[in-house]
Order: structure tokens, then C-alpha cells, then sequence
């Protein structure tokens, strides 16, 4: 079983092709629904942050002036991860950052980079009574309890990462499957709502092929 990584980052901003970078990344290992690992750091990329982003994650400027060097905490993210399939929250916006900063690392530092799965998109799809999306929203939909204060990246990859096992927990128990792996869940986040069964069982019909 692969284990699963699922990542959050805050940022100066919502695009790195703006010149926003990270300020914090943090990663939740599960294998199965048990979390086994965990890593976090700030990170300086010199780039200064804006008072609305400082409100919003508060993280400062002069937190992030005593923090590691983008460069090498991406350098340790990456091998924390490596072998591990991929998730995030919004995973478009989490993947922009992640292979921006990867794409500024020598090349002696593993970062292969297989798609991430989406609990935002596996969400929409799986529970159209929610209403909202937002992971605090859908946290609360669900009963999974803060795990500290929101838009800080370990509290919110706690939060993802609970998500993410009960939609896996989800698709088994609805869908009659014993197996939810990362690929098809990605899979799953690109189907249309009403094709979801046959998306899962063509799926498994295509693994049984020789």
C-alpha cells in the first residue's frame, strides 16, 4: 500500500505566475485513515507578505524572516513525500505552488510528480447536499473537529486529511468496494456526478483485465 501525503501550503498570494510564493507547508502521512507522519515549516522565499494575507493565516513578516530558506525546506518536503501519492484541498491551487517551488530546486532533489487528488472535487461530486466546499465548511458538514486555528497549514492539513478518510470510507461502504486507491479517486473527482458507479466499476473492470 502506498502511503498518502496530503499537503497545504499558505502563500503570499493565489497565484505563483504573480511572483507569489509559499510561506508555510505542511504534510499529513496516512497509510489506511491512521495518520503515521507529519512535517511542517514556515519558509522564507524573500518575499514580503501582505497585510491582508498576514490577517488572514497570521503569519508575519517577521515570522517568516527567522524561518528556513524556501529552497531547503522544499528540498525536505520533497523527500518526505517521495513514494507517497499526493492529496490536497483545492488541489489546483496547492499544485500550482508545489511544482512552482519544486521547479526552483537542483536537480539532485527527487520530485516526480504524479496528479493530486482532490477533496474538493471528490466532495462536489460525492455530497451535493453540502452546499459549501470550503474545507471548514465541509469539516463541519461531516462533524471532523478544527484541528487548531484555520489557514494555518498543519491545522488545515489535519482537517483535509480527515476528510479524505471519510470520503474513502464513503466510497467503500456506498459503492461496495474494499479498495479506494489514489488513482481512482482521481478518477472519480473528473467524473460527472451521475456517472460516478461507472466510473468505479469501470475502474475495477479494467484492472481485472489482463
Amino acid at each position: 500500500m502506498n502511503p498518502i501525503a496530503v499537503i497545504d501550503f499558505e502563500t503570499t498570494g493565489l497565484s505563483p505566475a504573480n511572483g507569489d510564493r509559499a510561506t508555510e507547508v505542511a504534510i499529513v502521512v496516512l497509510e489506511g485513515a491512521k495518520v503515521v507522519d507529519r512535517f511542517q515549516s514556515l519558509m522564507n522565499a524573500g518575499v514580503r507578505i501582505p497585510a491582508f494575507i498576514e490577517g488572514y493565516t497570521g503569519i508575519s513578516n517577521e515570522m517568516i524572516r527567522t524561518a528556513p530558506p524556501a529552497a531547503r525546506v522544499m528540498a525536505d518536503a520533497a523527500r518526505f513525500v517521495c513514494g507517497a501519492r499526493l492529496f490536497a484541498h483545492n488541489a489546483s491551487f496547492d499544485q500550482r505552488f508545489w511544482s512552482a517551488e519544486m521547479a526552483r530546486l537542483g536537480g539532485d532533489v527527487p520530485h516526480d510528480e504524479p496528479p493530486f487528488a482532490c477533496t474538493m472535487l471528490l466532495s462536489r461530486r460525492l455530497y451535493p447536499q453540502a452546499g459549501s466546499y470550503r474545507l471548514g465548511s465541509l469539516a463541519a458538514f461531516h462533524a471532523i473537529p478544527p484541528a487548531g486555528r484555520a489557514h494555518r497549514a498543519m491545522a488545515d492539513a489535519e482537517v483535509a486529511a480527515a476528510l479524505l478518510s471519510r470520503i474513502r470510507e464513503d466510497i467503500r461502504r456506498q459503492y461496495d468496494v474494499e479498495d479506494v486507491p489514489h488513482d481512482l479517486l482521481v478518477k472519480v473527482q473528473k467524473a460527472p456526478r451521475k456517472n460516478i458507479s461507472k466510473a468505479i466499476q469501470g475502474y475495477f473492470e479494467a484492472r481485472e483485465t489482463p
